[in-house]
């Protein structure tokens, strides 16, 4: 009955992945559609434009499973998962991340179960393969992310050197869509050809914001928008912030050389059980075979592997707080 169940699962993965590949939009059909949407509620209401409504028209209208859509509507964890695709800079869909946790969990939960039997590593299991594709999209955020705060402070130079030069900050983040790297040359191409579709700059920068959550880039708006309100000498203003940017990448550079020996020593604990388990079995075969044979061994297996990952997750968080 259980090998039934797993064939199942399997046949609905592939078919779910036939229609998803079938049914998909052509790209010049979802950029055309995502254009004039954008069009649309710019020309309604440009002053009073939502933020992330806006952000999210690239993920919405790219939808394949419109039953999914109508199923999940406009809730407040939908709207957080299109911005985390957003940031990710993914061409994925809400529904389609949504459909791959529902297979995936039933598919590993599945096998899982079939294997040990045990209904509590089965759940772990469920909830480890549906958080996958969320941990795909957190860490292509972060990458991005990191990309971009490393090229920032070269945008904010050039854009300082514009503005002396005489050109507008408008002109200015032209200049520095051109000449920078990716991924804020696209960033700052965004802010500009918005700004030329009638879209007012403060809302333009809110909107690259959201797209990119940097507190450096948070830090560069707010001087951006405070000397537009109160005046000063624009260009000597990123001059500072990005001598701050390059302090602050600096100083994180040097806590990351000194906690290296904190993250050395989790991976060491955390994968010393496993290869001294591997030599052993290497030089004295069988010796560790009753943990996989016996029901009380699988069990002192699977509670040490769970602490293990536990341990793993608890040096992690102290590391990652140090950091911060």
């Amino acid at each position: 009955m259980l090998l039934l169940i797993v064939v199942f699962i399997t046949i609905l993965f592939v078919v779910f992945g036939i229609f998803a590949v079938l049914l998909r939009p052509e790209k010049t059909q979802t950029e055309m559609d995502r254009r004039l949407t954008t069009f649309a509620i710019v020309r309604a209401d440009p002053v009073k434009l939502d933020v992330l409504k806006l952000s999210l028209v690239q993920t919405e209208n790219a939808t394949t499973f419109r039953w999914v859509e109508n199923l999940i509507g406009q809730k407040q964890w939908a709207k957080k998962l299109g911005l985390l695709i957003l940031q990710s800079h993914s061409s994925t869909t809400i529904d389609k991340v949504l459909i791959t946790m529902l297979v995936a969990a039933l598919g590993v939960g599945s096998l899982a179960f079939w294997l040990t039997t045990l209904w509590f590593v089965s759940l772990g299991a469920v909830l480890l393969a549906a958080y996958l594709p969320i941990a795909w999209l957190r860490i292509k955020r972060q990458r991005r992310l990191d990309a971009f705060n490393a090229a920032l402070p070269d945008c904010i130079e050039t854009c300082a050197r514009s503005l002396r030069a005489g050109h507008s900050i408008v002109s200015s983040i032209d200049i520095v869509s051109e000449q920078s790297v990716e991924p804020a040359k696209e960033e700052f191409r965004e802010v500009f050809k918005k700004q030329n579709y009638g879209l007012p700059l403060r809302d333009a920068l809110e909107q690259m914001l959201e797209r990119m959550p940097s507190s450096d880039l948070r830090v560069l708006v707010t001087g951006i928008l405070v000397q537009k309100d109160t005046g000063g000498n624009l260009a000597e203003i990123m001059d500072r912030i990005a001598l701050v940017i390059r302090d602050r990448i600096r100083i994180a550079g040097e806590v990351r050389t000194h906690t290296a020996q904190g993250r050395l020593t989790g991976w060491i604990l955390v994968l010393l059980p496993l290869v001294l388990m591997l030599v052993i079995n290497l030089l004295n075969p069988g010796y560790s075979s009753i943990l996989f044979t016996d029901a009380l061994g699988r069990r002192m297996l699977y509670v040490g592997l769970t602490l293990l990952i536990v341990g793993g997750l608890l040096i992690r968080k102290i590391v990652k707080g140090i950091e911060v």
